[in-house]
């Protein structure tokens, strides 16, 4: 297993290289994008609003937790990768132990400190009289289950790192058919409603966390879960914090401009907001392949970075090369179509004509957005920290500051194109900063420049 990885990671040929990596992460988001819509549905079944209501809410915290896991998950998987390029094997052992452990005691931290706190966070999350039982049920569960969730998210960053690629598609699979089972289970046979929902992402993220940790500890020959490799060395926590943290305030970003948006939109009406609510729901799916490919190859990248910068060149030369077809590929059937993909979630005349316009914008930037997430990789995979940070706040402290600017200009329509804006200013950035440093990354990104 692990040789095979090596030979993907340093002999096949790029293209081969680049699908052995970045497929099964494409396979593995885009199911993720399959298990939210059945996760909503399922509940959808008890024709209960407010259990609804309480799904919606708590998505901020879940997200804060998956942050957390990628925290740790993200900066210790490109140090490792950089490590196996540099063949220092020992230090990978110390490495995957720390982020093992690290993110276990990061979840019993949020554990500790929010179930004190439970109401003040229901409230703080948007909860109404009629949805604060059912939000605070869930917020409990998620709660006491996050050492779980956020290990999960870490784990599944580790094994990628070492390039097993399949492994880590098969676990989050694993992940998502286990939850949506136990959905059933826990709402038809059981009747346990939101409860039920909750249990079964912190069980379903349990089980596949011990789906790594059996591959890593009796499977991979470079990783560990032993706590006798565990060490926190300055060299450690330097090279994972300083990739983790971006991806942290990242996360953190995407959902403020999320909230943000809505706020927006709701001076608009209530079909502003429904008609947002579904394009930007048929967008995750594009969104999420773009993401898994340029995450996929993140590993490749790093690894290649330490060991053989030429091919480093031929890697993201090829990944440009594929972001360009899927978004060419994608708007095409977008923009054919938009009507009748709106019309699967409403047949609103009006709130299908306002989503199909929402949905032509927005896709404008998909390329753009494929390629940012791209530069993001290449800072992350190279431990070009402070240039990954920039990246992780320069999208929305744009968004933030185009909206108030865009929407008393020009009302909807600006709120709407704010988003390409936000988009076209973070992928500039990116650029000129991966010019700036070129001269570090040479051979590799002279074409780039160009």
């Amino acid at each position: 297993m692990d040789e095979q990885n090596l030979h993907y990671f340093e002999k096949a040929p790029v293209a081969k290289a680049v699908a052995h990596f970045a497929v099964p992460m494409m396979l593995g988001t885009s199911m993720n994008v399959i298990y939210t819509i059945l996760n909503a549905y399922f509940l959808g079944t008890l024709h209960n609003t407010a259990m609804l209501t309480a799904l919606a809410l708590t998505l901020p915290l879940f997200a804060i937790i998956m942050a957390l896991g990628n925290l740790i998950g993200m900066g210790s998987g490109t140090f490792i990768s950089r490590l196996l390029g540099e063949k220092k094997y020992d230090d990978v052992k110390h490495v995957s132990s720390f982020a093992v452990y690290s993110s276990l005691i990061l979840g019993l931290i949020v554990m500790a400190t929010g179930l004190p706190l439970i109401d003040l966070i229901v409230h703080g999350l948007g909860a109404t009289p009629d949805s604060f039982g059912f939000t605070k049920d869930y917020v409990t569960v998620m709660l006491l289950g996050s050492p779980f969730v956020v290990l999960f998210f870490t784990l599944e960053n580790i094994v990628r790192s070492e390039g097993a690629a399949i492994t880590s598609m098969s676990g989050m699979i694993l992940s998502v058919a286990v939850n949506i089972i136990l959905d059933a289970v826990a709402i038809f046979v059981f009747h346990w409603g939101v409860i039920g929902v909750a249990s079964a992402t912190v069980i379903s993220n349990f089980i596949a966390s011990a789906f790594y940790a059996y591959h890593m500890g009796f499977k991979s020959r470079f990783l560990t879960v032993s706590v006798k490799w565990f060490k926190a060395s300055r060299d450690i926590l330097s090279n994972v914090f300083k990739i983790g943290v971006p991806v942290f305030v990242m996360s953190i970003f995407l959902g403020a401009m999320s909230l943000l948006l809505n706020y927006f939109l709701i001076e608009y009406g209530d079909q502003a907001v429904a008609a947002y609510g579904i394009s930007s729901r048929l967008l995750q799916f594009p969104e999420f392949i773009l993401m898994g490919l340029c995450e996929g190859v993140v590993p490749l990248i790093a690894f290649s970075f330490t060991a053989n910068k030429l091919r480093m060149k031929q890697t993201i030369g090829f990944t440009i090369q594929a972001i360009v077809a899927l978004a060419v590929v994608f708007g095409v059937i977008v923009y054919l179509i938009s009507d009748h993909l709106i019309g699967l979630f409403t047949n609103d005349p009006q709130l299908i004509e306002m989503g199909s316009y929402i949905l032509h914008v927005t896709f404008l930037s998909l390329f753009i957005t494929g390629m940012t997430t791209l530069f993001t990789g290449i800072f992350q995979a190279t431990a070009q920290g402070t240039a990954a940070f920039i990246m992780s706040i320069i999208q929305g402290v744009t968004l933030i500051s185009v909206l108030f600017i865009a929407n008393r200009m020009n009302g909807f329509h600006g709120v709407v194109w704010s988003l390409v804006i936000a988009d076209a200013v973070a992928f500039l950035v990116g650029a000129i900063m991966l010019y700036v440093l070129r001269g570090r990354l040479q051979p590799s990104l002279d074409h780039l420049a160009q």
